[in-house]
């Protein structure tokens, strides 16, 4: 593991009690939208990378997806294992890391990565959009998220490496965390064919993230 790719250490802790899990546990709408997409189109195979708690892999699952889950954070595994027994949903969860994928190339048909991989310089977004394509089938098809350059945060803190900005002691942000505006994502994903992309904020003002849904390319 590439040591710019650090940030699941601040996960793990906040992860470890119940108030740190509390607003990681309901999926988001547009996930469930884009699951249910590949679904439709005959998709079955999916993976949850950076899967924390679990809310996402969780609802694959109950999709009906044959579900896998990676994490860097020993304790969000350990959760979803739990509540996956719980409810009687087969997730193949385990802790690992976006640039070295355990799994054979084309494996999924839908790879899911919310607010992850972004957590590293340029090199390490590459590295882990490059693990992304070989584990997705040709037409399979990948959600996710990218830092916006129109976040209030690009820019402060330090600057470790090209778009890439540090904060220190502030949590999470106290790990690299690259940024790109529409024409600098669509050069990382040349790979891929671009089915949406909208740039939007989240819960906190000026918390700005593009949102991608792309199909990876048959012939590249």
């Amino acid at each position: 593991m590439n040591e710019t790719a650090t940030a699941h250490r601040a996960w793990d802790n906040l992860w470890r009690t119940p108030e740190g899990r509390a607003d990681w546990q309901t999926p988001e709408a547009d996930v469930l939208d884009g699951a249910r997409l590949v679904r439709d189109r005959g998709g079955r195979r999916a993976l949850d990378l950076g899967c924390g708690v679990g809310r996402h892999a969780m609802a694959l699952a109950g999709l009906g997806f044959e579900t896998a889950a990676l994490d860097g954070s020993e304790t969000g595994i350990r959760e979803l294992r739990t509540q996956a027994a719980a409810a009687s949903l087969a997730v193949e969860a385990g802790v690992g890391y976006m640039t070295a994928l355990p799994y054979p190339d084309a494996a999924f048909d839908y790879v899911l990565s919310f607010n992850v991989i972004y957590h590293g310089d340029g090199q390490i977004v590459r590295r882990a959009i490059a693990e992304i394509a070989r584990v997705l089938r040709p037409g399979g098809v990948y959600q996710g998220t990218m830092l916006s350059k129109r976040n209030a945060n690009y820019g402060e803190g330090t600057e470790i490496a090209p778009d890439t900005f540090v904060r220190d002691g502030d949590g999470d942000k106290d790990h690299p965390h690259f940024y790109c505006d529409a024409a600098g994502l669509v050069a990382l994903f040349a790979g891929f064919e671009l089915l949406s992309l909208t740039d939007r904020e989240h819960s906190k003002p000026g918390s700005w993230h593009w949102h991608l849904l792309a199909e990876h390319k048959q012939f590249q």
